[in-house]
């Protein structure tokens, strides 16, 4: 199976930006997507973005969108998730998360596939 690792997490000023990565490593054969989640104090998980690697196609959340882009660096195995004006609501725990491979067969769409392999997490914080 896929194993996933998170790195770039810390503390920003309100307004400023952070890029989270999520490496991948393992069994990556059946690996055609990945979706980044996050869990702030109290609150249940949220799925915020998540990207198709044949297809390049993209999927954010109404709280993500304008602010947050996906992308994948195909060579390096590792997806990306660029956070802009971050905001201390965005404070939380970020983690990225591979689909189950038999939920990816019959749609190129990010967001329906079931989410199984989980990283470790990484910490933003948004505070001044």
């Amino acid at each position: 199976q896929v194993q996933l690792a998170e790195s770039g997490g810390g503390l920003v000023q309100p307004g400023g930006s952070l890029t989270l990565s999520c490496a991948a490593s393992g069994f990556t054969s059946d690996y055609s997507a990945t979706a980044w989640f996050r869990q702030a104090p109290g609150k249940e998980r949220e799925r915020i973005s998540c990207i198709h690697f044949n297809s390049g196609s993209t999927w954010h959340a109404a709280s993500a969108k304008g602010r947050f882009s996906i992308s994948r660096d195909n060579a390096e195995n590792t997806v990306y998730l660029r956070l802009r004006n971050l905001e201390p609501e965005d404070t939380a725990v970020y983690f990225c998360s591979a689909p189950r491979p038999a939920s990816t067969y019959h749609s190129t769409s990010c967001q329906v596939y079931d989410y199984t392999y989980w990283g470790q997490g990484t910490q933003v914080t948004v505070s001044s």
